[in-house]
């Protein structure tokens, strides 16, 4: 039997065992990158893209996501996997999926997600293979012991979409309401992005309801790694959507209703969900205090990506708690658990920022940060725009600039000076708090930032790529004065 013959009758164990010990002898490789992530859930090396199988199982919180173990490019996917007692500390665990059946040993297993079906670690996924009939199906894969993972016989549960021509069929999400399974599958057809639901009694049998919701025409020609759930009281959910061909609005959620016994989602308010470049197919599940978690894949497609240089690519945001507010508005906050990581802390108070001025914070400085500052906006200048300078070169070249126009009430973060990989201007809108401030809430981890307005009313991530040596902080006003309430920092 020749080599590829060997490759091609390999069992699902067989990949398995190769993808794990491949990493192995990777992993050495990335110790001093300057672009590696420190507190943030990436790759051991290889590929990271969606987070797959979020969930909270047996006290510890698993995440999957869609991994090609062998270089720094998508390849045939593969689901990686780590585990954490806290949402800070992370750790990998073998690779849990790998292609190796008729139904998904071309392009691998797509994204998916994961239930405890008692007792049971229950991964349900999108076998992909170019040029079969149909291309996109749906599979399951279980585990009685959260580490090794078979898949099923019955394979493919879903065996095709409910009609032909569709622009796609995958990313499904399943979740438990009064006794009974349901699932969402992102979908398009005719240029319409769409949901389609499904319910069982057993994970195996699956009756397809219909549409839960459908786009109005503007909002993208399919919708990928869509992410149904309630949040709030009674009826109230939330429908999470990552739209293909919508221009820069890469995700979005939608609040409405959802009535179980007709499969049906009626949505009143609809947005984008992160304001940044670098963020999409996210993914929530709720863990054993009843929170809503969320995180996401901080990269984007197309965009151009430096660390794969380096022997991987890819990166989880951290762990989002959401909050429903009573006008139908989402808030992202960060988890609580990550006030661990704090450690040395300055602060700044009551400080004048002169117009056209920047000012350098001698004590705040490096790549790993968190960084709360406070502005009264009605202390400023009618004409006023402020913020911060992060990961500032000493010869002032490099930076990324985090600024609030308070006369267009427009938060943004420019990426233009802020190293190696893509430039680009992410903008949001954003009023005042309520007491007339605005407040910034920032994380650095070497090559990344993300940004939590106002207790999360907005988020914007980005990835950024400075020089290791760009560390500096500076306040900075233009076009008139401002004023910062407070500013504390921590290295991380």
């Amino acid at each position: 039997m020749d080599q590829q013959a060997v490759e091609r009758n390999k069992t699902h164990e067989e990949r398995v065992e190769q993808a794990n010990t491949f990493l192995k002898q990777k992993v050495e490789g990335l110790e001093g990158d300057s672009y590696k992530l420190s507190y943030h859930l990436m790759p051991p090396a290889g590929w990271m893209n969606d987070p797959n199988g979020l969930i909270f199982y047996k006290e510890e919180y698993h995440a999957f996501y869609q991994h090609y173990p062998y270089e720094a490019k998508w390849g045939p996917m593969h689901w990686g996997h780590a585990k954490s007692r806290d949402l800070v500390n992370w750790e990998h665990l073998p690779v849990a999926l790998a292609p190796s059946e008729e139904y998904d040993a071309g392009e691998g297993c797509w994204s998916g997600s994961a239930v405890d079906d008692n007792g049971v670690l229950t991964l349900i996924y999108t076998g992909h293979v170019d040029g079969r009939t149909p291309v996109e199906v749906q599979c399951l894969a279980t585990s009685t012991d959260g580490v090794s993972f078979r898949k099923e016989a019955c394979n493919p549960v879903i065996a095709g979409a409910p009609e032909e021509g569709a622009l796609g069929f995958r990313d499904p999400k399943v979740w438990q309401h009064a006794g009974a399974w349901y699932m969402v599958v992102g979908y398009g057809k005719d240029g319409v992005g769409k949901v389609l639901m499904y319910t069982s009694e057993n994970l195996q049998e699956w009756r397809y309801l219909g549409a839960a919701a459908e786009s109005d025409g503007t909002m993208g020609d399919m919708w990928e790694c869509p992410d149904l759930f309630p949040l709030g009281s009674g009826d109230d959910h939330v429908l999470v959507i990552s739209p293909m061909n919508m221009g820069t609005t890469k995700t979005m959620y939608l609040t409405g209703k959802l009535n179980y016994e007709t499969g049906k989602f009626a949505y009143g308010y609809a947005e984008r969900l992160d304001y940044g470049f670098d963020f999409y197919a996210p993914q929530t599940f709720m863990d054993g205090q009843g929170r809503r978690i969320l995180q996401g894949w901080m990269n984007i497609w197309g965009a151009t990506m430096p660390e794969q240089e380096r022997g991987w690519m890819g990166a989880f945001t951290l762990p989002r708690e959401l909050k429903l507010n009573a006008d139908g508005t989402l808030r992202m906050e960060p988890v609580a658990e990550l006030i661990a990581l704090r450690g040395a802390h300055q602060r700044v108070d009551g400080l004048t920022i002169r117009a056209d001025t920047e000012l350098t914070l001698p004590n705040v400085y490096g790549d790993t940060l968190e960084v709360i500052a406070v502005f009264d906006v009605a202390k400023a200048a009618d004409a006023a725009a402020f913020g911060l300078l992060l990961r500032c070169s000493e010869d002032g070249t490099e930076y990324t600039k985090v600024c609030y126009s308070a006369a267009e009430r427009k938060l943004s973060m420019d990426r233009t000076h802020s190293g190696a990989g893509e430039a680009g201007v992410s903008e949001v809108q954003l009023a005042p708090m309520a007491d007339g401030r605005v407040k910034l809430h920032l994380f650095l981890d070497r090559s990344s930032v993300e940004l939590f307005a106002n207790d999360g009313m907005k988020t914007v991530t980005n990835r950024i790529y400075p020089a290791a040596a760009s560390l500096g902080i500076k306040l900075f006003a233009e076009k008139g004065e401002a004023h910062l309430e407070s500013l504390d920092a921590w290295v991380l």
